[in-house]
């Protein structure tokens, strides 16, 4: 895909981006995408300190480290906690 998106030049004088698209095979989206960071650095520090934390309680699920997490005075709430821990595979 990444070959199709350098095919296209968007200062052609005769065809436009959606025909060069179309002749490429690639869908106009996936010219236009550019992909974001994955994580933030906020949430990198956060999984760090959820490893710590469940390197000491590993029987901690979602629920219970988010409320340890609270009361060490992080912002983070139950669907934050759980998405991380589960890009992280880590499981009570």
């Amino acid at each position: 895909m990444e070959v199709k998106r350098r095919w296209i030049d968007p200062e052609h004088g005769g065809l436009s981006v959606a025909r060069q698209c179309a002749l490429a095979g690639l869908a106009r989206s996936s010219y236009y995408f550019t992909p974001t960071a994955s994580e933030s650095a906020e949430n990198l520090a956060l999984m760090r300190k959820i490893d710590e934390l469940y390197l000491e309680r590993p029987f901690f699920g979602y629920r219970r480290m988010a409320g340890w997490l609270r009361e060490l005075k992080w912002t983070v709430n139950e669907k934050r906690v759980l998405r991380l821990m589960r890009l992280m595979g880590l499981q009570a």
